[in-house]
């Protein structure tokens, strides 16, 4: 990774305020970027609480064959960190993980972060948060910030049998990387984005692959063209050229994204893509198995360099007869045919509502999170939550989803958060989001959610929440940092600290 470009954010905080202490929950994209731009400002009291032994989040646990980021690499990188060397359009998971690491490395991030520091509970009293971890460890903090991500608590199935299999059996998020798979039998239960790229990875390099499919997933062909060393090069010499490319790759996401939104002529375009890849299927058959039955982009879209051509390989069985249960020697299908197997991968996704549940959270006068969020995860613009001053969150409920880059939302929601330090310092106060102006943010944010190709396109997906309404926002990049410009005051109680 090239040397980072430097920040242009000038500390701003005043010397009292140095003193200022800051818990970050989580050491991925979110949790190294809030530390990133809190060091630029002069703090030094931080303390980031990592669950596990690397820093990293998704692109840590994530190592399964074929692991990659569907958002272009130059697109899905810190805007303050030129990566000019990405190998390709789309970048592999374990490049991802190399550049986040060394931009953590050169802003001096990881020597803040306490691994195997798994936070229970967060609990607010006399002005402060008491933090404290699996290990009993305590952390003192005047401003705590989670950024946990969405995407980090696998989901096992409810499949009768499933601890009887005497093969390998594992979630995709905990792949074991120590098995040989060139001569084994292989089964991946789903057809989201890992499921996809495990079988365009393994197809023809397993003796058998077998796709246990239970809703067929719209297509979105995408070509994974490897940048050449000149290409790089120009990169590297001229930002010119690489802010160019990035504003390029940012309109051509927000641009699809913005179809979800749009009417179903607005859609056509994009729509007719997806409908284009799924009629190259040459086998009749295989393409009515493929063939979902709702709308492109009600589910997000799978994006693919090769999915197609690998289920036409002949060493691949779409198997869409429903599972009954899992036995010793593999899976046995509805119509009683057994499915002999030697690895059984899980790709059945995560709990994209928990936030950062199961941590339990006591604000201001012992009300808990799981109070606060009894009926919907209340939040104001996913970033502050009534009852818990100074609680912040990156990529909160609401957050915007599949209309851009999560690393641009990330750093927009930082900007916004730096407003709120800025002001929770410079005062010396605390700051709380008043329930009425986050109710009626959260009604629009769900109204707009429910005409979206989200909340009416047909089909049930990891989006919605228990009442059928998506918990996106569906907000482009550009919305979202117009809309986090500035803060509205009013709209927060302030008591001295």
């Amino acid at each position: 990774m090239t040397k980072a470009m430097p920040s242009d954010i000038r500390e701003t905080a005043s010397p009292r305020g140095k003193d200022t202490r800051f818990v970050i929950i989580g050491s991925g994209i979110s949790g190294v970027l809030m530390a990133i731009k809190l060091l630029e400002r002069g703090y030094r009291d931080i303390v980031i609480l990592e669950k596990a032994g690397r820093m990293g989040g998704t692109w840590r646990d994530n190592v399964y064959p074929g692991v990659a980021c569907d958002v272009a690499a130059h697109l899905y990188s810190y805007s303050f960190a030129r990566n000019p060397w990405w190998n390709s359009r789309y970048a592999k998971g374990a490049d991802i993980w190399a550049y986040y690491h060394g931009v953590a490395r050169h802003y001096g991030v990881l020597p803040l972060i306490r691994y195997y520091a798994e936070v229970l509970s967060a609990e607010f009293g006399e002005g402060l948060w008491q933090v404290t971890t699996r290990d009993g460890d305590v952390f003192t903090a005047d401003v705590v910030i989670a950024a946990a991500g969405r995407l980090h608590r696998p989901v096992m199935p409810e499949i009768e049998g499933l601890d009887s299999f005497a093969g390998a059996l594992f979630h995709t998020a905990r792949w074991d990387q120590t098995i040989e798979l060139a001569d084994k039998r292989v089964g991946v239960i789903g057809t989201g984005s890992s499921a996809t790229q495990i079988v365009t990875a393994l197809a023809g390099k397993v003796e058998r692959l077998s796709l246990f499919q239970r809703t067929a997933q719209w297509v979105f062909p995408v070509k994974d063209t490897p940048n050449s060393w000149w290409t790089k090069l120009r990169f590297w010499l001229s930002k010119r050229r690489w802010d160019d490319y990035y504003r390029q790759l940012r309109g051509e996401t927000e641009a699809r994204g913005k179809a979800a939104t749009s009417t179903v002529e607005g859609r056509a375009a994009r729509d007719q893509v997806c409908h284009d890849a799924l009629a190259g299927i040459r086998d009749p058959e295989l393409r009515a198995k493929l063939t979902p039955d709702y709308d492109v982009g009600c589910k997000r879209l799978v994006f693919s360099d090769g999915y197609y051509e690998a289920v036409q390989h002949p060493s691949v069985d779409v198997v869409v007869d429903p599972i009954a249960r899992v036995v010793r020697e593999g899976v046995v299908t509805e119509s009683g045919k057994l499915h002999e197997l030697d690895v059984l991968a899980l790709a059945t996704g995560f709990d994209a509502h928990a936030y950062i549940r199961p941590m339990q959270v006591t604000g201001e006068g012992g009300v808990t999170l799981d109070e606060v969020w009894r009926d919907l995860p209340l939040s104001y613009r996913s970033i502050a939550i009534p009852h818990m001053p100074n609680f912040l969150m990156i990529n909160g409920p609401y957050s915007p989803g599949g209309t851009s880059s999560v690393v641009g939302i990330a750093e927009a929601q930082v900007d916004y958060i730096l407003q709120l330090i800025d002001r929770i310092v410079e005062q010396q106060v605390q700051i709380v989001p008043r329930e009425e102006p986050a109710r009626a943010w959260l009604d629009g944010i769900r109204a707009k959610a429910r005409d979206s190709v989200w909340g009416n396109g047909g089909c049930q997906s990891w989006y919605l929440d228990k009442t059928g309404t998506p918990t996106l926002d569906t907000s482009t990049l550009s919305e979202l940092q117009e809309q986090l410009a500035e803060v509205q005051w009013d709209h927060f109680v302030e008591r001295p600290r």
